[in-house]
């Protein structure tokens, strides 16, 4: 290539950007407050339906399998005939198999479904008689409380996840509202947040998940139906989460922060427009060239704790979440960097089992207790890619 061509070439480069960071400044009449205009693009006839090219049948049966395992795992097991309700495996599973049931035309919920709103109304109805998921004498202090908090957090989400349809909060629900607004902190730094299980992994289980176990309870609030959000008796403890989520929110990391912008979907308010947009851009300039994003990306600086690389490649658990808190954010799906994601997504699920890929931020595979335990991830990853995949269909 000459010099003059070199240099032409090189001017058209720089003038696209520009063009395309403009885009990404401007706003544009439709879209959500603090949506990019590039977020905003409208689909031409030409672009396909590249969120329906997957299997939801084969990603049904991937997690029916997983939440099977799951429950029947001893490790799992509780008091009073309960288990865990697991972030990665468990958690995942009560959000995405009603929207899968959904994309499938069923409207009954499966036989594990079922099994896990019995345990979590189990374990609320029995909150002061079951033991916590840990406890101080077997896995060290303040595990207790941890567990409390967590668990009360989680309860809530699932059955007012699983409420959300019917309209009605129940009974259960409310009860699993009174236990989370219990264990809310009230005093100190991490004052309108809720002690959460602290065991040196990420996501989710490190010193930093008391931020994502926030985002979490307003998600709850938010999906809770019969305008819970607005009852007088809460408006404290809400005041209190916006206000943790806000003060805390600039320390994050960025897997922190796209689960504020689901949060903020849910419950408004948590972000103003100009901080909604600087999240999206930056998750945007994250995303890898193949159109996925990598968790190790979103959570920069964690090491693994076997000293093994970090994957850089892009993973089902972070194009997932991105995608599906991006969809939240009212950033549809026909925008082109969407289109990449959402074309990834359908690319990149397993022929054989009907899963994502998905890469420990702790240890390599080699490493896991057992290969059941290394698909933990996997779990995860599968159920946010069919969040973002059914949430893309969405009329």
């Amino acid at each position: 290539m000459t010099a003059p061509v070199q240099r032409i070439v090189a001017v058209a480069t720089c003038l696209a950007a520009g063009v395309l960071a403009l885009g990404w400044r401007a706003e544009t009449t439709g879209a959500a407050p603090g949506v990019p205009k590039a977020i905003a693009a409208h689909r031409t006839p030409s672009q396909p339906n590249i969120a329906g090219s997957w299997d939801p049948r084969a990603a049904a049966a991937y997690l029916d399998q997983r939440e099977t395992w799951w429950i029947a795992w001893p490790k799992a097991a509780r008091d009073h005939e309960t288990f865990c309700v697991s972030c990665h495996t468990a958690v995942p599973y009560a959000l995405a198999r009603p929207a899968l049931r959904r994309a499938l035309g069923v409207q009954a919920p499966t036989e594990n479904e079922r099994r896990l709103l019995e345990n979590v109304v189990r374990r609320v109805r029995l909150w002061k008689e079951v033991a916590p998921f840990y406890t101080d004498a077997d896995r060290g202090a303040y595990k207790t409380v941890e567990s409390r908090g967590t668990e009360s957090v989680l309860n809530a989400l699932i059955l007012a996840s699983n409420d959300a349809p019917s309209g009605r909060l129940s009974s259960d629900s409310r009860a699993a509202f009174d236990h989370m607004w219990a264990e809310q902190q009230t005093t100190g730094s991490k004052q309108g947040a809720w002690l959460w299980l602290r065991f040196a992994n990420e996501p989710w289980e490190a010193d930093d998940s008391d931020y994502y176990g926030a985002t979490l309870a307003a998600v709850a609030v938010g999906l809770a139906p019969g305008n819970y959000r607005a009852s007088p008796e809460i408006q404290t403890n809400v005041q209190k989460v916006r206000e943790y989520l806000n003060r805390e929110r600039a320390a994050q990391t960025l897997m922190n922060r796209v689960a504020l912008l689901w949060a903020d979907a849910k419950l408004p308010g948590l972000l103003d427009a100009d901080k909604r947009r600087a999240i999206v851009q930056e998750v945007l300039a994250m995303q890898r060239p193949d159109g996925g994003w990598s968790l190790s990306s979103l959570a920069a600086g964690w090491t693994r704790a076997d000293g093994t690389p970090q994957e850089t490649r892009s993973d089902g658990v972070a194009t997932g979440m991105v995608v599906f808190a991006l969809l939240q954010a009212g950033a549809p799906r026909e925008n082109p960097q969407q289109q990449r994601a959402l074309a990834w997504l359908a690319a990149n699920q397993g022929k054989t089992q009907g899963s994502w890929p998905a890469y420990s931020l702790n240890r390599n595979e080699e490493h896991h207790q057992t290969p059941e335990t290394a698909r933990f991830m996997s779990d995860a990853a599968t159920a946010y890619a069919v969040l973002a995949l059914t949430e893309a269909n969405q009329p």
